[in-house]
């Protein structure tokens, strides 16, 4: 299965590629601990570097990246952008959303607008998928939050997708450096899903006690026996 980003052919080389998001893991992560002391527990326990859940989220999928440096101070943003002007795609790595868009909305401040990321890839999936664009995933460390949508980009093919977002850290001064990833997206398969309410067998009881028990006696049982 592939997802097909294409720029512009000026652009080739110079505006930053999306990435496996396997290959965009932040520092933090990588210098982590897999252990660190627990009070509760009285010893080491093992740290969200070492839950598979934690971890395969974060490589799941594809990192769009900021397309420069961008330099944040006292609520103003400015850069100098190194991508040539093409008539219909941005230069600039952000714009912006008038706060009126999200009136209603928790996100609503009619003193700040909404930031939006530019994007210059348009981005293709096969036959029968959609695409899940939303801030990337567990990165706290991120100063603003990317809005999360759905595109049915076997479709919605030629054209670009740019993703609002809300700056929150307002005290937030320095350099965003071209790369940064602005958004992680997840190819999905548009299938009409039912579900199924209903209660645990005696056996099922059973099962779940047994695994609940093998889980507090042993580590890495997910990893081992459970994680594709």
């Amino acid at each position: 299965m592939t997802l097909t980003f294409r720029c512009p052919s000026e652009l080739e080389g110079v505006a930053p590629p999306p990435v496996p998001a396997a290959s965009g893991l932040p520092d933090w992560l990588r210098t982590m601990p897999q252990q660190a002391y627990s009070a509760m527990a009285a010893g080491d326990d093992d740290t969200v570097k070492r839950c598979p859940p934690f971890v395969d989220a974060m490589t799941a999928g594809f990192l769009i990246p900021l397309l420069c440096d961008v330099r944040v101070e006292d609520g103003e943003f400015t850069w100098e952008s190194e991508l040539p002007a093409i008539a219909g795609v941005p230069r600039s790595p952000i714009g912006l959303h008038d706060p009126g868009q999200v009136a209603g909305a928790p996100l609503f401040d009619d003193d700040r607008f909404l930031i939006k990321f530019n994007n210059v890839w348009t981005i293709q999936a096969p036959e029968g998928w959609s695409v899940l664009f939303t801030h990337p995933v567990n990165r706290f460390d991120l100063p603003f939050t990317t809005l999360t949508g759905l595109v049915d980009c076997d479709r919605y093919r030629d054209a670009w997708i740019h993703f609002p977002a809300h700056w929150h850290d307002a005290n937030f001064r320095g350099v965003l450096p071209k790369g940064t990833p602005v958004a992680q997206c997840f190819p999905i398969r548009r299938e009409a899903w039912g579900s199924e309410v209903t209660t645990l067998s005696e056996a099922e009881m059973e099962r779940a006690r047994e695994l609940q028990g093998t889980m507090v006696r042993e580590k890495g049982v997910y990893r081992r026996r459970f994680r594709a």
